[in-house]
């Protein structure tokens, strides 16, 4: 039984150090690390750290206090999302990432391995500029890529890596991103302006001819009334009978009733024909007015 014990003892030792749980502790390595107390929090409150410590080889991507409040600041659903934007899947330190050919390449993300990121959401892309700055961003087209690398903060190679970046990774798109620019507001839509009525066309005038023609036929009436009885209307020869009758010349008028053609012929000095003519045309306008 004594053989047996430090057997035992072998094997509990070598299984410890064969599992990946015990490989590493990423809160109590960035405990070590007042500057990163921030970050350190956010991770065990979004309970990345428990998923990152099951990982036999990762890479944080760290930032400190002051630059923890771009994440720190974002709703809780973000958060995590941005938070597992820097942690990558495999192991990079700063020899590792200096010595990638065309000095850019992708980094797929705890992000894309949640199955939530879209496209090329879940990846970071790496450069190393031509001034030796090695800069991470997200691979989204059009995303800056402007969160330089300050420093090695801790590393077990090819295991963990603690990498320093200046500022935190937000996606476009994953919500609350200050590098994407809000949507324009939507227009409202303008309620077209009601149409013109149409623009009745001014009545005409009436002109002097119209004027003419529509006048009431009453104030003409008399006119040609009077001519049609003064030559053969039976109306003349009734009052012609009872009114001048005592007179010698009416005893004359029906020679003057002939018509305006015996009229004509009457003797231009005989004086008692005109006054007949004078007196027949007053009754017959006389006679004319009462009718009417």
């Amino acid at each position: 039984m004594a053989s047996r014990s430090p057997t035992v003892a072998l094997l509990v030792v070598l299984a410890g150090l064969a599992s990946p749980a015990s490989a590493f502790n990423i809160t109590r390595l960035l405990g070590e690390f007042s500057d990163f107390s921030t970050f350190n929090s956010l991770l065990s409150q979004a309970k990345l750290a428990d998923e990152i410590n099951r990982r036999q080889t990762i890479t944080v991507l760290a930032v400190d206090n002051g630059a923890a409040s771009g994440i720190s600041s974002l709703p809780s659903d973000v958060q995590r999302k941005v938070l597992s934007m820097h942690v990558v899947l495999d192991y990079y330190d700063k020899a590792k990432l200096e010595a990638i050919k065309n000095h850019t390449t992708l980094l797929t993300t705890m992000f894309q391995s949640s199955g939530q990121a879209t496209d090329r959401m879940g990846f970071l892309n790496f450069t190393k500029r031509s001034d030796g700055t090695m800069v991470f961003g997200s691979a989204e087209p059009g995303a800056p890529k402007n969160s330089q690398i300050v420093k090695s903060v801790a590393s077990r190679p090819y295991n963990i890596s603690v990498l320093q970046v200046s500022s935190p990774i937000v996606p476009p798109g994953v919500g609350g991103s200050p590098d994407t620019g809000a949507p324009p507001p939507h227009k409202a839509a303008t309620a077209p302006a009601p149409a013109k009525g149409k623009k009745e066309a001014p009545a005409p005038a009436p002109s002097d001819d119209d004027g003419g023609a529509d006048a009431p036929a009453d104030a003409d009436a008399p006119g040609p009334a009077a001519d049609g009885p003064a030559a053969d209307g039976p109306a003349a020869d009734g009052p012609g009978a009872d009114g001048p009758a005592a007179d010698g010349p009416a005893a004359d008028a029906p020679a003057h009733n002939k018509g305006s053609d015996d009229a004509a012929d009457a003797p231009e000095g005989s004086a008692a024909g005109r006054v007949v003519t004078v007196a027949v045309l007053g009754i017959v306008a006389l006679l004319m007015t009462i009718i009417i």
